[in-house]
C-alpha cells in the first residue's frame, strides 16, 4: 500500500434532527407524507435514497387509487426476486394508516412459482380476478405485457421500483412498453428510484413522457440530516500497489461492520481466482476457526481474541451459498448488531440488500455504473443504534508504468473521481439559485446569517429543515420555459452527471496546467446541455449551464473551504459546507456567474488525488494524458466564436488575441482559427 492515511475525498456531517425517523398520526415519515399529498397524480416518479421507505409510500398511495380513484387493481414490478420482499404484508393500520398491505401468497410471484401454470398465464389470472395486489419481477412483467398487450392493464395502477433499470434506449423492452402505455394514457404509474442516473446518455424516460411525471424528490440531504444516530459519512478513494488482498487490513478495520465487495474476475484489480482472494482476505484476518454450522458464516479469531462472523457470498457452491443468504436474511436477525460482522460478496448484497449496522462498504476496484456505487453506498447510510460514523471506500490499483494497461488505470482513477464529485453533489444540500436583483428579497423560513438578509449585496439563505440553499448571483440567466426551470430543479445533478463524466473535461480539468477554466465551465459544459436538451432553445440552455455550473463549483469552493478549517477552530462540523458556501460569497466582491465561471471544478479533486496517490504514479497519469494533447477543434472554435459574439455585445468590442485575460485571449483564438479555415476554404 502506498500510503495508509485516510483522505477522504468528502466528509459530510449531519444535524439528527431525528426528522426523517419521525411519523405522523397515519404512520407515515417526512418522505412518504410528502409522497402522499401527490397521490391524486396519474404519473409519479419518487426520487428518494436507500432506506428512505419508498416501499412502504408507495403501499400508501396504492390502497389510496385502490379505494378512492377508480383504480381496479395495483401491480408492483421488482427488478429480481430478493426485492419482492420489501413489499410483503404490512400491518399499516397498527402505525395509524386505514387500511393493511396485504399480498395473496398466490399472488406475491416472486415468492410463489406461478400457480396458474406459470407466471405469466399467472398474472393473466390476477386481472381477470377479484384481488387487488400482484407483485412480480421486471421480467414477467415484461412476458406479461408481451402477450397480453397493454390495453389488458387499462385501470390499474403499475408501480416500477428500482426505476434506474429502465431506459429510452431501442433495446430497453421495459422502457419502450411504459412509453406505450404512457401513450395510451389508462393506467397509473408511480416510478421509485433512489438514483436517478444511468451513468450513460441514454435517457430513463424520453423528455416528452417525463414531462408528465410529477417529481416527488427527497435528498440524500434531507434523509441524513433527519436521522436519529448516523453523523457522519465519509467518502473516499485509495489506491494499492501490488495484490490488493495483500494489504486489504490497510483499509479493512475488522472492528467495523463491513461489506466488502471484490473485484470481478474480468477486471484487471482481480487475480482470476476470487476464491483464493476470499481464503487470503480471511487468513488476513486472523485464524479460521471453522464453519457456523446453522449460518454458515466463516468463524476467524482476531490476533485480540476477537471471533468474527464472516459471511461468504461469494462460494460458487450454490447450497452454502444459499444457508448463508437465507441467514442473512433472517428476520429474527435484523436488529441483531453481533449476528455478523463482515459480508464478502461479489455480484450480491447490492441494491435491496438491507443490514442497517454496515458501516463500511468498501469496494475493491472501480464499477462502471454510477447507479451501482449510489446502491453500494446506500447499503451503509442505514440509521441505527449506536451507528455514529459511516463510509464508503473505493480501493482502485496505482497506474503501473511498467503496466500494459496503464491507460486502462488512469481511466480508472478519472472515473473514480468523478463518481467521488458526483457523490459530493448528491450529498449536499439543494441549491435554488436566483439573480441578484432589486425585485428580489429575503424568502421565508430561511437563514441569512449573521446580520440577516442585506439588500445592497448577494445573499445566501439555508433553511435546515428542508435542507435547501437560496443564493442570489448577479448576472445569473433565467430559465423561461417550463421544462428548463424543471431541470434547474429536479435535475442538476443529471448535468453535472455527464459533465464530471466527459473524459476530455476531466482530463483537461485535473492536468492540463494551461487550462482556461472557462473552456469548461462555458465551452463544455454548453456543449453537454446542449447535447443533453437539444428541445431547448438558446437561453433556456444557457440558464441551465450556468445553474449546473454554480451548484457544481459552490459545492467544492465549499469544500475546499471546509477542509481547510483546522478541526479545533471548527465551530459545529455539521454546517461545514453550509459555512463554507456562506464564506466563500462573503469572501469575494461579488458574487456573480463571470466569477462563478472562473473556477476550475476540478481543481480541489486535484489537491485530494495528490495527497492519496505516490507522487511517481501521479506523474505517470499526467504523462498518459499530456500525451494526447488536445488540438482546438473547428466545433470548439465555433462555440469560442459564439462567446466572443455575446462579448462584443457586452462590450462593444471583439476579444483581444494580446489581452492578459486568459479566457478573452482564448475566445480571440477561437475567432482567429475560424477565420483562418475561412481564408483556406477561400484561397482552396
Amino acid at each position: 500500500m502506498v500510503s495508509t492515511r485516510t483522505v477522504p475525498s468528502v466528509s459530510v456531517s449531519y444535524a439528527q434532527n431525528g426528522n426523517s425517523t419521525k411519523s405522523n398520526e397515519l404512520g407515515m415519515r417526512a418522505m412518504q407524507e410528502r409522497a402522499y399529498e401527490k397521490r391524486g397524480e396519474q404519473y409519479l416518479l419518487i426520487k428518494s435514497p436507500p432506506a428512505s421507505g419508498k416501499s412502504r409510500a408507495l403501499m400508501f398511495i396504492a390502497l389510496d387509487k385502490l379505494a378512492n380513484q377508480g383504480i381496479k387493481q395495483a401491480i408492483v414490478v421488482v427488478p429480481e426476486k430478493s426485492i419482492g420482499a420489501s413489499f410483503n404484508d404490512e400491518p399499516l393500520s397498527k402505525f395509524g394508516f386505514w387500511a393493511d398491505w396485504t399480498v395473496a401468497p398466490k399472488w406475491n410471484l416472486c415468492n410463489s412459482p406461478g400457480t396458474d401454470g406459470g407466471k405469466v398465464k399467472s398474472v393473466a389470472a390476477f386481472l381477470e380476478s377479484g384481488d387487488q395486489i400482484l407483485v412480480c419481477t421486471h421480467a414477467t412483467f415484461r412476458f406479461a405485457v408481451e402477450k397480453l398487450g397493454v390495453e389488458a392493464f387499462d385501470d390499474r395502477l403499475i408501480a416500477v421500483d428500482e426505476f434506474h433499470h429502465v431506459s429510452a434506449s431501442e433495446d430497453s423492452i421495459l422502457g419502450k412498453q411504459l412509453n406505450d402505455f404512457i401513450a395510451r394514457d389508462r393506467v397509473h404509474v408511480v416510478a421509485m428510484t433512489g438514483s436517478y442516473f444511468r451513468g450513460d446518455a441514454v435517457p430513463i424516460l424520453l423528455p416528452e413522457n417525463e414531462a408528465k411525471f410529477d417529481t416527488i424528490t427527497y435528498t440524500y440531504y434531507e434523509q441524513l440530516n433527519g436521522y436519529k444516530y448516523l453523523k457522519t459519512l465519509d467518502i473516499g478513494y485509495f489506491f494499492y500497489s501490488g495484490s490488493y488482498a495483500d494489504d486489504i487490513l490497510k483499509v479493512l478495520d475488522p472492528a467495523e461492520k463491513t461489506i466488502l465487495h471484490i473485484p470481478s474476475v474480468n477486471s484487471r484489480e482481480s487475480t482470476k481466482d476470487k476464491h483464493r482472494e476470499v481464503e487470503h482476505i480471511i487468513d488476513a484476518l486472523g485464524d479460521w476457526q471453522g464453519t457456523d454450522s446453522t449460518t454458515g458464516f466463516q468463524l476467524v479469531k482476531t490476533p485480540e481474541g476477537h471471533v468474527l462472523k464472516i459471511a461468504d457470498l461469494v462460494d460458487d457452491e450454490a447450497v452454502k451459498r444459499d444457508k448463508v443468504s437465507s441467514a442473512l436474511k433472517n428476520p429474527a436477525q435484523k436488529n441483531n448488531r453481533d449476528h455478523v460482522d463482515i459480508i464478502i460478496a461479489l455480484g450480491m448484497a447490492k441494491e435491496g440488500f438491507d443490514w442497517i449496522w454496515c458501516e463500511h462498504a468498501l469496494t475493491v476496484g472501480y464499477r462502471a455504473s454510477l447507479t451501482e456505487i449510489v446502491q453500494i453506498i446506500g447499503r451503509a447510510t442505514r440509521d441505527a443504534k449506536g451507528k455514529s460514523r459511516a463510509r464508503f471506500t473505493n480501493l482502485i490499483a496505482e497506474p503501473d508504468a511498467a503496466e500494459a494497461a496503464v491507460t486502462e488505470a488512469v481511466n480508472d482513477t478519472l472515473k473514480a473521481i468523478a463518481a467521488s464529485l458526483l457523490m459530493e453533489q448528491v450529498l449536499a444540500p439543494r441549491f435554488n439559485f436566483t439573480p441578484k436583483s432589486p425585485k428580489n428579497g429575503p424568502v421565508e423560513g430561511f437563514d441569512y446569517g449573521e446580520g440577516g438578509y442585506d439588500p445592497a449585496k448577494e445573499n445566501v439563505g439555508f433553511n435546515e429543515a428542508s435542507g435547501q440553499f437560496q443564493i442570489e448571483i448577479k448576472g445569473l440567466a433565467e430559465p423561461k420555459s417550463k421544462e428548463a426551470e424543471r431541470i434547474c430543479q429536479e435535475d442538476l445533478n443529471e448535468v453535472i452527471t455527464a459533465f464530471v463524466q466527459d473524459k476530455t473535461t476531466i482530463e483537461r480539468g485535473l492536468f492540463d496546467e494551461e487550462l482556461v477554466p472557462e473552456e469548461l465551465t462555458q465551452v463544455r459544459m454548453g456543449k453537454i446541455v446542449g447535447a443533453k436538451f437539444p428541445e431547448l432553445d438558446a437561453e433556456d440552455q444557457e440558464a441551465v449551464r450556468q445553474h449546473a455550473v454554480a451548484a457544481l463549483n459552490l459545492t467544492q469552493k465549499a469544500k475546499e473551504i471546509a477542509l481547510s478549517v483546522p478541526d479545533d477552530e471548527q465551530v459545529s462540523s455539521n454546517t461545514a459546507l453550509i459555512d463554507g458556501v456562506r464564506k466563500f460569497a462573503m469572501d469575494v466582491r461579488e458574487l456573480d456567474i463571470d466569477l462563478i465561471d472562473r473556477i476550475n471544478p476540478f481543481g480541489e479533486a486535484y489537491a485530494i488525488l495528490a495527497k492519496t496517490m505516490s507522487e511517481e504514479s501521479l506523474k505517470q497519469v499526467q504523462a498518459v494524458i499530456s500525451a494526447k494533447k488536445i488540438q482546438l477543434s473547428p466545433e470548439d472554435a465555433r462555440d469560442l466564436a459564439r462567446r466572443a459574439a455575446k462579448f462584443k455585445q457586452e462590450r462593444g468590442r471583439l476579444p483581444d488575441i494580446t489581452s492578459p485575460d486568459a479566457w478573452e485571449k482564448k475566445m480571440a483564438e477561437g475567432v482567429a482559427y475560424l477565420l483562418r479555415m475561412k481564408q483556406e476554404a477561400v484561397n482552396g
